[in-house]
């Protein structure tokens, strides 16, 4: 256990009285994993990586990130949150400050950096996700691609260990899906721990080290993406893949 960042131990969330969202949820991350989840729309994907930093609360089982639980702890969640990053499918940008502004908020406010170094770092970042000459425009002046490369510059900026991406691609249109691929799989040769929720398989094929298939709340399937695609066990394994790749 020592090595896992991140704990499930039989984790259970409903939404209101009737609807269960998480199912007794098991899952251990090691320190610089790479995860993808899939499934079917309402399976819970999002939900689960949301609890990762009590974005969502979970009602029964334990979380545990990077050794401190997740409680109603106010500061506990806050240690968490200092550890993790998150990339959400919108954007999620301020319009009315510039990409560097953008950056350099959150370290600033909630880090106390003083602004040189917070800028520093901030086009550190920029440059790691090959965008760095847009710094000083607005995000509605960037294509949605250039956009969400700037969102995933903003939470490494913050320095974390562990990275969530909420299906990042999909309000993208096709051509700039490629774009924020890329930086992803280049992020994912860094170690930094990552979990992803995206119907992206060739992004799964690329860079995971363990594909997780949800289906109603539940984990029904893990493992690396060459057994999962090639060997699924379960039917609604099967099911899904036939449907998403079409074979």
């Amino acid at each position: 256990m020592a090595d896992n960042i991140i704990v499930f131990d039989k984790v259970n969330k409903w939404y209101g009285n009737n609807f269960h969202v998480l199912r007794d949820i098991d899952l251990q991350v090691r320190q610089g994993e790479r995860i993808v989840i899939c499934g079917p729309s309402g399976s819970g994907k999002s939900t689960l990586i949301r609890c990762i930093n009590r974005l969502e609360e979970h009602q029964e089982g334990r979380i545990v990130v990077d050794g401190v639980e997740l409680s109603d702890d106010s500061k506990a969640v806050e240690q968490v949150r200092r550890q993790v990053g998150m990339v959400f499918q919108q954007f999620n940008l301020f319009p009315h400050l510039t990409v560097l502004e953008n950056l350099t908020l959150a370290p600033m406010w909630v880090g106390k950096t003083p602004r040189k170094e917070a800028e520093e770092r901030a086009m550190q970042q920029l440059s790691r996700v090959q965008i760095a000459e847009q710094a000083s425009k607005y995000p509605l002046q960037l294509s949605g691609g250039q956009q969400q490369r700037v969102a995933i510059a903003r939470a490494l900026c913050l320095t974390p260990k562990i990275m969530l991406f909420d299906e990042p691609t999909s309000a993208l249109d096709p051509e700039m899906i490629k774009e924020v691929l890329d930086v992803m799989i280049e992020l994912a040769g860094q170690g930094i721990t990552m979990l992803c929720v995206t119907h992206e398989m060739g992004f799964a094929k690329a860079v995971a080290d363990r594909v997780i298939f949800m289906d109603q709340g539940q984990i029904v399937e893990e493992n690396t993406p060459d057994e999962f695609f090639n060997n699924p066990q379960s039917e609604r394994t099967q099911d899904f893949l036939s449907k998403i790749l079409g074979h």
